[in-house]
């Protein structure tokens, strides 16, 4: 199988060469334990990369390596053009970052939260609370930015958190798990916001277990197992990677679906439906030579639709995972 695929913009446009983030041969362990095993990146600015594993696959580790918070024991790399090892003071002045728990201090208010980020971020009085303001109001949360934070849902704290990570205006944010505990709603939301972010030139850089948010979100996938990457490129290139794609006829006239079934014989029949399978990567020369066939035999289909792999099964197949990973928790608005 394949480890690596060429991927396009899940947004249509081309993709920018410069690489906001990049790593070669990014190795770290934990005693006998290998979390990464050398792994190499290439995030193209203004895109969302996301990063799929199990646990304790490496997700977080390679979070923390990327941010500076931890020092990788072997490999090489770059946030915003700078080297992480070398010149981790610049790479922490571009960046931005959320982590799977909030950072938000319960005891004060979402406001006080926001003024004290823009001290830690050496802004002047005036500036950092037009700043806070600003991004209060963004994410909504202008009435109730004067009650404390431990008052605040679920989604309300995350909201506060992603404002308080954009206090410094950061071009490449992190976002480890960000959605982790947030029922659909918030989630959604959340995913509103993360767009956003890249409509206005951001890169993000996510960490999930939640498939749908990356198929939802990132112009480009990687499947972290075992600490090595084992598949790479946008959802659509990972699905095709997986067997069990297929394109499935159905027809109305009996005489119609007796004829196809007879000259299409590697297809799978259901008599009582009156549709075919045929075997599929759903790629455009295999519809249209599909399509070609109906037209030459002059035979006519109701009904064409493609059915390819999901995420889950491209999860299942690169890690060996037998279970769903975890769902969502209704515990949070």
């Amino acid at each position: 199988m394949p480890s690596s695929v060429m991927s396009t913009s899940k947004r249509g446009d081309s993709r920018p060469s410069s690489a906001a983030v990049s790593a070669v041969a990014l190795r770290k362990s934990y005693g006998d334990k290998k979390v990464l095993d050398g792994i190499d990146l290439h995030i193209p600015a203004g895109s969302v990369f996301a990063l799929l594993g199990p646990n304790g696959a490496g997700k977080t580790t390679a979070v923390k390596i990327l941010s500076t918070l931890i020092r990788a024991d072997g490999g090489q790399a770059q946030v915003a053009g700078h080297d992480v090892a070398a010149d981790p003071q610049a790479v922490r002045a571009a960046i931005g970052v959320t982590g799977q728990f909030s950072a938000v201090d319960g005891l004060i208010t979402g406001e006080e939260n926001m003024l004290l980020m823009a001290d830690l971020h050496h802004l002047s009085r005036s500036e950092g609370r037009r700043v806070a303001a600003e991004l209060l109001e963004r994410f909504d949360l202008v009435e109730a930015a004067k009650k404390p934070a431990s008052t605040y849902s679920g989604g309300m704290k995350r909201r506060l958190d992603i404002a308080m990570t954009l206090v410094g205006g950061p071009r490449i944010i992190f976002l480890d798990e960000p959605t982790t505990g947030l029922d659909p709603r918030s989630r959604h939301n959340m995913w509103g916001i993360i767009r956003e972010l890249v409509s206005d030139g951001v890169t993000v850089f996510l960490t999930t277990q939640y498939l749908e948010e990356a198929d939802e979100l990132a112009d480009r996938i990687a499947v972290l197992n075992d600490g090595k990457i084992a598949a790479e490129g946008s959802a659509d290139e990972l699905k095709r990677l997986i067997p069990g794609g297929h394109v499935r006829l159905r027809f109305t006239d009996p005489a119609a679906y007796r004829s196809a079934a007879s000259a299409l014989r590697e297809a799978a029949r259901d008599d009582e439906a009156l549709s075919l399978q045929i075997p599929s990567d759903g790629t455009q020369r295999e519809l249209r030579s599909i399509l070609d066939w109906l037209d030459t035999a002059n035979v006519e289909a109701d009904e064409l639709t493609v059915h390819t792999p999901d995420l889950d099964d491209v999860f299942f197949a690169l890690t060996g995972e037998t279970t769903v990973p975890h769902q969502p928790k209704e515990d949070a608005r």
